[in-house]
């Protein structure tokens, strides 16, 4: 009720404006004519008696003045009679269309282009709103400049990592997070830290940098909490469900009551434990751990890749393994094939056509990877 109040006055106002130069009289400049030589003749007497001009000259210039006196009246009595009567009918005229015509366009403007049906909203809320976001990316751009001018400083890095983790940007994290631990000395926390920045980066998959910077947290505080979690999804996700349930468990059981994180941490242990068993011979042997701490880079890689190729034919034969095709996937990502992992996907999705549980699950791991689309 109050906005159309607004509009009314606003719209009064309009017209007002528009009728009051309407309503000033039109013979304005014939009526101040005649008052002007009226002046001129009261300004010949008044010269004449103060002796500042002759009488005859004070004759000539009264006669003068009277005769321009006369005309302008007849012009304002005649000549301007019918301009007169035509310029009142165009004032009137306009006037109508200012109090008919202005309210009506006002209104047809507002319904086609406003929005009457939105509720009000505070201007005060809408200017923090966008104060709010302003701030945020200048506050971001102000720290990224003083790092610029002052590399060293590790207190720039620690405010802005999370800043960057919760924006998006995963790469400007993990480079924050190694830039803080190069400059002030690593501990649990800061490690611990620098291994989540690497599992988002990947997509959820905990990687081998990310996995061991959650061991070296562990070794510097055995307790800390962010790397015994992660590493039982690191557990989780290379097929060993008991190793994850242990490291949950552990975590349930030393909790103290009411911990912020007790949920996160028995959803995830409900979901190893519904898991069906793991399909034999889908990982390394023994054997092959122990021969891989022997070998070079390069021979590593291409064990690593044999396994994996295993696992790719393997599944080719028995597709109905869905935790055989998570592997895969997240196998693939890891080594940075990601074609390959978009063409597994479409494999795994025509084998698991028949099963809506089963390709729920890959759908769910293809948004944990990034592969969705």
């Amino acid at each position: 009720m109050l906005l159309w109040s607004v509009f009314a006055v606003m719209t009064a106002v309009a017209i007002l404006s528009v009728l009051w130069p309407l309503s000033r009289t039109a013979n304005g400049q014939a009526g101040s004519d005649i008052a002007v030589y009226r002046d001129q003749l009261e300004e010949v007497d008044r010269d004449r008696k103060a002796g500042l001009i002759g009488e005859e000259e004070a004759q000539a210039a009264r006669v003068e003045v009277s005769r321009r006196l006369i005309a302008a009246a007849d012009r304002t009595e005649f000549d301007h009679a019918p301009a007169i009567g035509s310029s009142l009918w165009r004032r009137r005229a306009a006037a109508v269309a200012a109090v008919v015509m202005l309210p009506l366009v006002a209104a047809a403007l507002y319904l086609a282009n406003g929005s009457p049906q939105l509720p009000g909203q505070p201007l005060e809320a809408r200017l923090r709103a966008v104060h709010q976001d302003a701030s945020i990316a200048v506050l971001i751009s102000q720290a990224e400049a003083h790092l610029e001018r002052n590399p060293n400083d590790a207190r720039g890095y620690e405010v802005l990592a999370p800043v960057y983790l919760r924006l998006g940007r995963f790469s400007d994290a993990v480079n924050a997070r190694r830039k803080l631990i190069a400059l002030s000395g690593e501990n649990a926390e800061r490690q611990s830290d620098l291994g989540e920045a690497l599992v988002a980066a990947a997509n959820g998959v905990v990687t081998a940098d990310a996995k061991s910077a959650f061991e070296r947290a562990l070794v510097l505080e055995p307790s800390e909490l962010k790397a015994k979690f992660y590493i039982g999804i690191a557990a989780e996700q290379d097929g060993d469900r008991g190793k994850a349930a242990a490291v949950w468990n552990e975590m349930i059981d030393k909790a103290p009551a009411g911990a912020p994180w007790l949920p996160m941490v028995h959803d995830a242990l409900a979901r190893v434990r519904a898991a069906p068993p793991k399909a034999a011979a889908t990982g390394p042997s023994a054997e092959d751990v122990v021969a891989a701490g022997t070998m070079s880079e390069k021979d590593r890689d291409e064990m690593i890749r044999g396994m994996v190729a295993r696992l790719a034919n393997r599944l080719k034969e028995n597709g109905s393994d869905v935790e055989g095709w998570q592997r895969l996937l997240r196998a693939y990502v890891v080594l940075g094939e990601r074609d390959k992992a978009h063409e597994a996907a479409g494999d795994a999705k025509r084998a698991l056509a028949s099963d809506p549980d089963k390709l729920h699950k890959i759908e769910e791991m293809l948004k944990s990877l990034g592969l969705e689309g």
